[in-house]
C-alpha cells in the first residue's frame, strides 16, 4: 500500500498526528506540511477515507524500512504446504511398503501433504481392489501421523489417495524447526 507524501497531498483539510503521537488537530495541509518541513521530517497520509483525512508526521524512509523488514520476517516464518508424492505398485512387498511409509510419515510430520499413488500395470487394472486394499493399508499405518484428505480413486492407471497431516504434529514440526534455527 503506498502512501501519499508531502506535496502529494492535496486535501483541503487534515487532521494531524505529530511525530511523537500526539493530536495536533485539524489544519490545513499547507501548515501541516510546513510543520513537517520545520522537523526536517515527512507529512504522511494514513488514513485517506478518513473525513478529514488523517496524516501523521514522521520518517517516511525509516517508516518504509521497518515495513519491509516486518513483511521479510512474517515471509521467513510461514510455511508453505508441498505436496509429496508415493509411488506404489498392487504387489509392493513387506519391506518395501514398510520404507514407503517411513518416507511418507517424515512428510507428514514435517506438516507436507501426502499423495499416494498406486500404479497399475498391463492386466492389473482389472484387480483394482488390491490397490483400495493396499490404500486402506497404508493410511491405517500412518493414520497416527496424518488423515486422508480425498479418498482413493481410480483414474485411468492409477489410484490417488491424499493425506494431510494431522494439527498436532505439524505444530510439532514447526516448533521443532524454530528450535533449530534459534540454535544456529
Amino acid at each position: 500500500m503506498e502512501h501519499q507524501i508531502n506535496e502529494e497531498i492535496r486535501d483541503k483539510e487534515v487532521r494531524l498526528i505529530g511525530d511523537d503521537g500526539e493530536q495536533l488537530g485539524i489544519m490545513s495541509s499547507r501548515d501541516a506540511q510546513a510543520l513537517a518541513d520545520q522537523k526536517g521530517m515527512d507529512l504522511v497520509k494514513i488514513a485517506p477515507q478518513a473525513q478529514p483525512p488523517v496524516c501523521k508526521i514522521m520518517d517516511y524512509g525509516k517508516f518504509r524500512f521497518e515495513q519491509a523488514k516486518r513483511e521479510k520476517e512474517a515471509r521467513r516464518n510461514q510455511h508453505v504446504v508441498e505436496i509429496k508424492e508415493i509411488r506404489l505398485t498392487p504387489n509392493i512387498d513387506v519391506g518395501d511398503l514398510n520404507v514407503k511409509v517411513g518416507r511418507a510419515t517424515r512428510f507428514l510430520q514435517d506438516g507436507n501433504k501426502v499423495k499416494v499413488t498406486v500404479r497399475f500395470r498391463g492386466r492389473e487394472v482389472t484387480h483394482s481392489s488390491l490397490g483400495r486394499d493396499l490404500l486402506q493399508r497404508f493410511a491405517e499405518i500412518c493414520k497416527e501421523y496424518g488423515t486422508v484428505e480425498k479418498p482413493s480413486k481410480l483414474e485411468g492407471r492409477q489410484m490417488i489417495m491424499f493425506m494431510a497431516p494431522l494439527k498436532e504434529a505439524a505444530k510439532d514440526a514447526k516448533d521443532k524447526a524454530s528450535g533449530e534455527s534459534k540454535e544456529k
